[in-house]
């Protein structure tokens, strides 16, 4: 009941202010770029323990077909440092992503947006027990993104559940992501925009909770973006010896 009680908080803080902006950081966004471009990005997590450290390492390489849709390929390197346990670095669980955009309503200097997601997590890592970096096991995310962008504001906001089933990871997921650029809008694109980022995982076999806030910065010029972001936990219902201490994220992007 707990947990529920969290979790649906949340949702409703997110319904309420639904006239805020991304793009987030750690969270994702309905908004696509026009048909048939790239984004190459990274997004490095540094992942601090009770168990022990992590250094993940993603190369991520998405493509739009068309303006609706997108296809995603995240080749991941992890370094791994496990107290009273193994060290090493090697290659993480390659993901595949692909989201398709449903609804769409466009506005004067604003726009709402919804896609279906999902993303096919391969079994190439280690078996390191380590949620959404390494676990070595199959699964399969399935989720929805609904995002409100505004000139001066926006939000994005995703419900979906991942499935494992060789494992005991599957978790009921819920992100939303608030934006605030703090300069104002220009072309060539020139801007610093304000993230507070927060996300729920409930594992439901293990009956461990998260709730994790992360509070970031980002730098764009026109089709370069650069990403900082500080994740603590607020919620940390878990095994004792496997709480999350904090995470820093750095991230770069580049389209065309």
């Amino acid at each position: 009941m707990k947990n529920t009680t969290w979790l649906l908080a949340i949702i409703l803080f997110g319904i309420q202010f639904a006239e805020a902006q991304g793009p987030p950081i750690t969270a994702d966004k309905p908004i696509m770029l026009g048909g048939g471009s790239f984004t190459v990005k990274t997004l490095t997590e540094i992942r601090h323990t009770e168990r022990g450290d992590f250094t993940y390492v993603p190369i991520m390489l998405h493509y739009l077909p068309t303006s609706n849709s997108l296809v995603a390929v995240h080749l991941p390197y992890i370094n791994y440092d496990i107290k009273n346990g193994p060290s090493g670095s090697s290659l993480a669980d390659i993901k595949i992503m692909g989201k398709y955009q449903f609804f769409r309503k466009d506005g004067t200097g604003k726009t709402f947006r919804m896609v279906a997601k999902t993303l096919q997590t391969l079994p190439t890592g280690k078996d390191l027990d380590v949620m959404d970096l390494s676990t070595g096991k199959y699964a399969g995310y399935y989720g929805i993104v609904a995002g409100y962008e505004s000139l001066k504001y926006g939000i994005s906001n995703e419900l979906g559940y991942n499935w494992m089933p060789d494992g005991t990871m599957d978790a009921l997921m819920h992100k939303i992501g608030f934006g605030l650029p703090l300069l104002k809008p220009q072309y060539p694109n020139k801007q610093v925009n304000l993230y507070f980022e927060y996300t729920n995982a409930w594992l439901v076999e293990r009956d461990w909770y998260q709730l994790l806030y992360a509070q970031g910065i980002q730098y764009a010029q026109k089709n370069v973006t650069f990403d900082f972001a500080v994740q603590v936990p607020i919620v940390n219902d878990i095994e004792a010896g496997r709480k999350l201490k904090y995470s820093l994220f750095l991230g770069s992007r580049y389209s065309f």
